[in-house]
């Protein structure tokens, strides 16, 4: 018989399709499963619609067979099966999709799952065939046809011989080259793990002779080799049973066996979702983070199926960063697909899921704030840093949607305190959410700066991972009330009275300030009396929006340019220290005075000196 060309593109098509439209060769497998489900369920739709009722699903196989001496693997089904013109239409023409008229001409139909969309599916077999022969006998026809094609040179059609109805595709596979192994899916385990990984919730057996050891017969310790006619697939996906019908044990198993964690999940979403776009998540926060979760390896995103096939292991797309420890899958056969069912287009359908799940997770996440403190404390020690980066990432965007689940430390608690507890505990007059920022709770609890705002009997809220101000300056208020670090300037306690009684103080000492000032220029902004430190005599504090905490965490950054804080050195005019200084003035260790001040502020806030040793004359020459 002469040889046919194809309808479409020809040879160029055909290649991009091979080599570029897909990007793992053993997804093969899965699009020729699928195809073989699309038709399978075909026939079965068509026998209800007659009102025939001998048809099981169990007895609806699709089989797969392994010829390693002829590199040959085989996939049959009991599906519909094609006649010839059939074969024309649907594989003479590429991207022309038998499944997809079929789906719309039965838009309404259920009980009936058709994966494929789109008629390039069947074409990835040419991925890792030289030779691909398809045998087909339509569904109420005595006759079968082969297709047969050596890639994009054409292929022929012919009658042919098959005793039932369905149909088998026949794959020679390629030569091995020095780039590429295809002896791989000779290996039954191969082909069994590839089933379990893309189609293990297809709902037709699907079979395969697997060799297994066991007891020989009568005998208590002699084995023998067998060949099992086995089933590799589930076909019943868990998330497609109700919640009320699973165990928490079967959750953590399913969870632990499919991501590899050693622990049960903390926590398990299971919903199903119907309207514009109707899908089933069932999704996993984990008890710990991975072991790669906070490094550049760490790859988020959920499987993505399609009516029980799995088109992509991990679709990012579905999850915002700062829910990237969620785990789990999404199902649904609403998503429209792109020409490969391999990746997705950034559609409506795609956006909307991913806007659902979002809010299911933070939902889940607040339930579990309010009803298990106990674990969401858990949790939040292991994730909460992500969570942080999520409201500064975006220039803020998304600070509405976490500010309720952050916790941090405070002056007045040993646990978490969440940013609506810390409001609903304010003063009435209390204007700001003051914060401050360092290494750890113990060496904030020591902080001169702090003395001012714990002896008003007000919270301190303690930052001590390096993005923790970042966020809360980024978020600027919560429910109204500005944030405000115990470091800024001017924290707003001073009554009238306080403010004028340092005003005159500082003009009374006008001369004094003067000299430190010119003593310490270039290494701070002002210099001032304060009334904000109690047993302390000196502090730095800052203006304009860098603490020095932020400093060392911008400076720390690799290839960043030096940043430096607005210092502002301020005095205790209570201490002993400012009588010493007010006798030095006119003396020339008013110099070596104000750069000792300076040095003990930079080691309050943890900041080494540039000078260690000249600190340690100075200190050597005053003894």
């Amino acid at each position: 018989m002469a040889k046919k060309q194809f309808k479409a593109e020809s040879k160029r098509l055909l290649d991009l399709m091979i080599n570029s439209i897909y990007t793992h060769r053993e997804i093969f497998l899965r699009e020729l499963i699928s195809n073989a489900s699309d038709a399978t369920d075909k026939r079965y739709y068509n026998a209800m619609s007659r009102g025939e009722s001998g048809l099981d699903r169990a007895s609806l196989s699709i089989d797969i067979s392994l010829d390693k001496e002829n590199r040959i693997i085989t996939i049959s089904d009991h599906g519909c099966g094609m006649n010839d013109k059939e074969l024309e239409e649907n594989l003479g023409v590429i991207a022309k999709s038998g499944s997809l008229a079929f789906k719309q001409e039965k838009e309404k139909m259920e009980d009936v799952d058709i994966i494929g969309q789109f008629g390039v599916g069947f074409y990835a077999a040419f991925m890792v065939s030289s030779n691909v022969r398809v045998e087909s006998r339509a569904d109420g026809s005595d006759t079968a046809f082969s297709w047969e094609s050596n890639g994009a040179d054409g292929y022929t059609i012919s009658p042919c011989e098959k005793s039932e109805i369905g149909t088998k595709i026949i794959l020679t596979l390629k030569e091995n080259t020095e780039d590429e192994n295809y002896d791989e899916f000779l290996e039954p385990l191969r082909i069994s793990s590839l089933v379990r990984k893309y189609s293990d919730y297809i709902r037709y057996p699907i079979k395969m002779d697997m060799e297994r050891r066991q007891l020989k017969e009568g005998s208590e310790s002699e084995y023998e080799t067998v060949i099992v006619n086995e089933v590799l697939n589930s076909m019943i996906p868990i998330w497609k049973k109700s919640r009320s019908e699973i165990t928490e044990e079967e959750y953590s198993e399913f969870y632990q066996t499919k991501f590899h964690d050693y622990e049960a999940p903390a926590r398990t979403i299971h919903s199903s979702t119907e309207g514009a776009v109707s899908y089933t998540a069932l999704m996993f926060i984990p008890a710990n983070t991975p072991y790669d979760y906070y490094t550049r390896d760490y790859e988020k995103g959920l499987a993505l199926y399609t009516n029980g096939v799995m088109i992509m292991e991990k679709c990012p797309d579905l999850l915002p960063d700062y829910f990237s420890f969620v785990r789990g899958l999404i199902d649904s056969q609403d998503l429209s697909l792109n020409i490969s069912r391999e990746m997705l287009q950034h559609d409506r359908q795609l956006r909307v899921i991913a806007t659902s799940i979002e809010k299911k997770i933070r939902n889940e996440l607040l339930n579990m704030l309010n009803n298990d403190r106990d674990n969401y404390e858990k949790f939040f020690e292991k994730f909460g840093r992500q969570l942080k980066f999520g409201v500064y990432d975006g220039f803020g965007q998304n600070k509405d949607k976490l500010a309720d689940l952050l916790l941090f430390k405070s002056s007045t608690e040993e646990k978490g305190v969440t940013l609506k507890e810390y409001v609903s505990r304010m003063k009435e007059e209390q204007k700001f959410i003051y914060f401050v920022s360092g290494e750890s709770v113990a060496k904030l609890e020591n902080l001169p700066q702090t003395e001012m705002v714990k002896a008003r009997g007000m919270e301190i809220l303690y930052l001590t991972q390096d993005v923790d101000e970042f966020a809360l300056r980024m978020m600027r208020e919560y429910d109204g009330k500005e944030f405000k670090s115990v470091t800024d300037g001017d924290l707003g306690l001073e009554t009238e009275e306080e403010k004028e009684q340092i005003k005159n103080l500082t003009d009374a000492n006008e001369e004094l300030i003067k000299a430190i000032k010119e003593a310490l220029s270039g290494k701070v902004a002002d210099v001032r009396l304060s009334n904000r430190l109690n047993t302390c005599p000196v502090c730095f504090t800052t203006e304009g929006g860098i603490s020095t905490s932020m400093e060392k965490v911008l400076n720390a950054m690799p290839n960043s340019e030096t940043v430096r804080a607005n210092r502002i050195l301020e005095i205790n005019a209570e201490h002993k220290v400012f009588e010493a200084l007010k006798a030095s003035l006119g003396e020339d260790k008013i110099k070596t005075y104000a750069e000792l001040l300076y040095t003990q502020a930079e080691l309050i806030e943890g900041i080494l000196p540039e000078d260690p040793v000249a600190f340690s004359r100075a200190i050597c020459d005053l003894m």
